[in-house]
């Protein structure tokens, strides 16, 4: 399917008073809950027809919803091209989407078209008319509508690798009408973009025994439990300098006037800043060092006992084995001894011969 815009818009006249109306939002999302057979799934389609490229691999998402948490269970790739130099041009093979999801109806009839998925890693233009025709095959009937959902795929990822939208209708009346050239006069423009949704992974019991035995091959049991958790302090650390960096990026695009500030997100940036303890304080400051070098002074004295503890078992379980087995020696002071004892028998026979020719 080819397009030509980018951003679906409706325009209607209204009187001279500028309409103030804040973003509509469709039937609320508030949870997707993404299963691992559609990162799999998602994963191997990006490797088999994009890696080392630039393009990304679409898919259409199946599951269910229920009161606003959509649960995508599973998934398929669908055919997609798009032109690099010009982002409005783009191609979905929906004879393709309209013969698979007849399929997985025969297969699993549960299973709907609850949105679809890119790998981004970011939003681009086409995406809001890719959900245009990713919505026409959603049952009729359904309040829920369809999210989108990028599966970042790129292996040096720390946090999870889902981000969710919805997409909302935002009204902007600053746009003048046509013929007027007065700023009083005015057009409410109603424009279609996409509003962040929590996500999460989540699984069945069938899917966790599944993944246990697929990372059983990639755990590697020399890896200590220690390296493991440093190896997490370091991903949670690294997570969190990206997120304050993203925040530090959104706040000066509000200030620079490039986006609209939204209350919401400066709220929840204001109660986080709230909740960091004031380092200021001196007395404050002594405290944690002091409980940090406690901590640690902990950590060295359990290390060490473990380590004494450990070669003592290591001595007793050789002087055990040695005393069972033996270590080849025991025959060696055993024939060392009759020698000696044949040596003296010599000599007392000689000095008892010597002593009778004396005599």
């Amino acid at each position: 399917m080819l397009g030509t815009m980018a951003i679906t818009k409706s325009s209607s006249s209204g009187n001279d008073t500028p309409v103030a109306s804040p973003s509509t939002p469709a039937p609320d999302v508030t949870e997707v809950t993404i299963h691992p057979l559609v990162l799999l799934s998602a994963t191997d389609h990006y490797h088999r027809v994009a890696r080392g490229t630039r393009k990304r691999a679409v898919g259409v998402l199946l599951g269910s919803s229920t009161r606003g948490k959509v649960d995508a269970t599973n998934s398929f790739a669908v055919p997609f091209e798009e032109d690099s130099k010009n982002s409005e041009v783009f191609y979905l093979d929906h004879n393709y989407l309209e013969n698979m999801l007849a399929m997985f109806r025969k297969v699993h009839a549960k299973e709907r078209v609850v949105g679809f998925y890119s790998t981004g890693p970011q939003i681009r233009s086409n995406d809001l008319r890719i959900f245009d025709l990713v919505k026409r095959f959603v049952p009729a009937g359904t309040i829920t509508p369809p999210v989108f959902v990028i599966i970042d795929v790129r292996p040096g990822r720390e946090s999870i690798p889902t981000t969710a939208y919805r997409v909302v209708e935002e009204v902007d009346s600053n746009v003048p009408a046509a013929g007027k050239g007065g700023g009083n006069g005015g057009a409410a423009e109603v424009r279609k973009t996409f509003a962040h949704v929590p996500s999460l992974i989540g699984a069945m019991e069938a899917e966790e025994v599944g993944v246990e035995h697929l990372l059983r091959d990639i755990n590697d049991p020399t890896v200590s439990t220690v390296a493991n958790l440093v190896k997490a302090k370091l991903s949670g650390l690294s997570t969190l300098t990206e997120k304050l960096a993203e925040m530090k990026d959104y706040l000066t695009a509000v200030s620079e006037g490039r986006m609209k500030p939204n209350s919401e997100i400066i709220a929840n940036m204001q109660a986080i800043v709230n909740l960091l303890p004031n380092l200021n304080v001196e007395e404050l400051v002594r405290s944690m060092l002091v409980k940090n070098n406690d901590m640690h002074m902990v950590i060295y004295l359990s290390a060490l006992i473990r380590c004494v503890i450990a070669l003592h078992d290591l001595v007793l379980n050789k002087i055990a084995y040695n005393e069972e087995v033996g270590d080849g020696l025991g025959d060696i002071t055993v024939k060392a001894k009759k020698a000696d004892s044949g040596e003296e028998k010599k000599e007392e026979e000689e000095d008892a011969k010597a002593s009778k020719e004396k005599k």
